[in-house]
């Protein structure tokens, strides 16, 4: 998609979702370069235990994952995936058949690629440029001669930012991606306290409330939007009701946002609710995995148990082809 396009597109989102009551964006356009900068600093907040936990859970339960996913695999990523994670996953892997990461950033897969190519020269590396939220035509997966299984890898927990019809949605399209002898491995963040999810989603440096500001920053710059920035701080909520955390920016005075012919005006307390995080247990995530026709034959923990992966398979194939479970799986 061209810059033009981008532009075009993130206009018509603002602009219908500052016009629905309650207020809202869509969460990928926190993640312009600046974003990703300030994201990326957030991963190493004393505060933010979700990346520390994940990769505990990789060093941890590896050995047992790799044996899942057996010789010959051709690994599908979500995302550019250069990082540790990625690493550790394809070097624990017997005799993986290839990586394909998928990104719409033609300059981070094009790093990543590069990055991994160099780390593993005997591995078939097949990047792919496309929005992974989207159908992937099955041909732009295939390779000569096929690989033994498919699996598609997507760690961290960016499924928590669907809601939950829509995460069932995504999962059914990744079932389709797999195919029926093969398995997604995701990672799925824990319910947990109350205090201990707001402070990681409103750190005591203010990085967080820079990265959800820099949105105001990004309409001003990208699609001319008249707003004043200082006229709104961030909140992070938690919604129990939803098991989410939510993020929001919170008008301090009457002010507006004024988007080509169009005004939305705030008064004192009103917000934009610009990102979910969803919670689940083992069980329920389970169970919503589920109505994508998944089938959770296997959950890992990190050390401290704040984090989780599960395995999953077509739910009409998962008693044939997956039998037992290995001391760190099972749903609970």
């Amino acid at each position: 998609m061209s810059e033009q396009d981008n532009s075009v597109q993130l206009r018509s989102d603002v602009l219908e979702g500052l016009g629905r009551q309650p207020r809202s964006t869509p969460s990928k356009y926190l993640y312009d370069a600046r974003g990703s900068e300030l994201f990326e600093q957030i991963t190493r907040l004393k505060e933010y235990y979700v990346t520390r936990a994940d990769l505990a859970l990789h060093r941890k339960c590896l050995p047992e994952i790799s044996s899942r996913v057996g010789p010959q695999a051709h690994i599908i990523e979500l995302g550019s995936g250069a990082g540790t994670k990625t690493r550790l996953l394809l070097q624990s892997l017997d005799k993986p058949r290839a990586y394909t990461p998928i990104e719409i950033s033609a300059a981070a897969l094009e790093q990543s690629a590069e990055a991994l190519a160099e780390a593993f020269p005997d591995l078939l590396i097949h990047p792919l440029e496309a929005d992974y939220t989207a159908p992937i035509p099955k041909a732009d997966l295939r390779l000569e001669p096929p690989a033994r299984r498919r699996v598609v890898y997507f760690p961290g927990s960016t499924i928590g930012n669907f809601d939950p019809p829509d995460a069932v949605e995504f999962m059914r399209r990744l079932r389709n991606m797999m195919g029926t002898d093969g398995a997604l491995i995701v990672g799925i963040d824990l319910i947990k306290p109350r205090h201990q999810l707001i402070a990681a989603y409103d750190d005591s440096e203010g990085v967080t409330a820079a990265f959800n500001l820099n949105l105001l920053t990004r309409l001003k710059r990208e699609i001319n939007a008249e707003v004043d920035i200082d006229a709104f701080r961030h909140e992070a909520r938690w919604n129990d009701e939803h098991k989410r955390i939510e993020m929001h920016l919170v008008a301090t005075r009457d002010t507006g946002i004024v988007i080509d012919d169009r005004r939305f005006d705030f008064k004192p307390g009103e917000s934009i609710h610009t990102e979910s995080s969803y919670k689940y247990t083992a069980d329920s995530f389970a169970q919503l995995a589920s109505q994508a026709g998944l089938h959770s034959d296997g959950v890992w923990y990190d050390p401290n148990r704040l984090f989780s992966t599960h395995w999953l398979v077509p739910a009409d194939h998962a008693g044939a082809a997956f039998a037992g479970r290995g001391d760190s799986a099972g749903v609970g």
